[in-house]
């Protein structure tokens, strides 16, 4: 009897010393997502992490680098080349990212219709939203069948459309999450009239920015063809010896270099002037 009680007071004697001296949790802090992942969200690049991003950055650079190299014996010259290859997949994330906003900006539109039948029809908001993972558009179906699979789950709809929002990683679906977890928040009956309105918004929007997009292409493109062609002409002429010398020199590796700024910052600026400001996204 006397050790079942010594066992007692020493395991209330061992909760109290930890009810003194036990670190208390601190809540987690949300990260902030890098300009990278950022970069991959909007890109739509599955299964691409920021690590991969930059080891496909190494190899590119290393690849490209040893080609110039081996055409030109110039490690000057295969350096500079080898920079210009490691911004190949930023580049392509791009490319892939402007041309996903480009699409998702045609079907948006759509979007809003199809969501606004569903509650003129009587369907709850949550019901509405996984409804388009059969008969929205084709691209953004997988988006929403996510969502419905994640609130069947969990049954937590702000939940569920954070990370809807989370993947759709446009500026458009910002937009349209934060009106209706707004509405079901605080309620209202004119949910249908804003979606009506929120539709032909970006039906005009869309056309607009077709119209500027189209009349800028062409001077954008000859703005960056200005910019490759130097360097075309310099990998054409770095296959003559005497080239591959004189840029062999420090007088011509501070040419290249002075090249290299030049042609960064120009290309910097033909971007701040000749192409369109892309739509921020508020609400990361």
């Amino acid at each position: 009897m006397s050790l079942l009680l010594g066992a007692v007071l020493g395991l209330g004697l061992l909760l109290v010393w930890q009810a003194f001296w036990t670190r208390r949790v601190r809540p987690r802090t949300l990260r902030r997502t890098s300009r990278i992942e950022r970069l991959i969200l909007r890109s739509g690049v599955r299964g691409l992490t920021v690590n991969g991003y930059y080891a496909a950055s190494s190899a590119c650079a290393v690849l490209v680098g040893l080609v110039v190299l081996i055409l030109t014996t110039s490690p000057v010259i295969a350096a500079v080349f080898g920079l210009f290859g490691s911004l190949a997949p930023t580049a392509v994330l791009r490319w892939r990212a402007n041309k996903r906003t480009n699409d998702l900006r045609e079907l948006w539109p759509d979007v809003v219709d199809h969501l606004r039948s569903a509650i003129r029809a009587g369907l709850p908001l949550p019901d509405a939203l996984s409804q388009l993972s059969s008969q929205g558009p084709d691209e953004l179906r997988g988006h929403f069948r996510e969502f419905a699979l994640d609130y069947r789950a969990t049954g937590r709809f702000d939940d569920s459309i954070q990370r809807l929002r989370d993947r759709l990683a446009d500026p458009v679906a910002d937009k349209i999450v934060e009106a209706l977890r707004i509405t079901r928040e605080v309620g209202g009956s004119d949910l249908g009239v804003m979606l009506q309105t929120l539709s032909t918004f970006l039906r005009e929007s869309a056309r607009t920015r077709g119209e500027l997009e189209a009349r800028q292409s062409w001077t954008v493109n000859a703005a960056r063809l200005a910019v490759a062609a130097p360097w075309v002409i310099l990998l054409l002429l770095a296959m003559q010896p005497q080239a591959v010398a004189a840029y062999s020199t420090v007088t011509g590796a501070l040419v290249l270099v002075g090249g290299l700024v030049v042609s960064a910052v120009c290309y910097w600026a033909m971007l701040r002037i000749g192409t369109l400001p892309q739509e921020e996204r508020v609400i990361k």
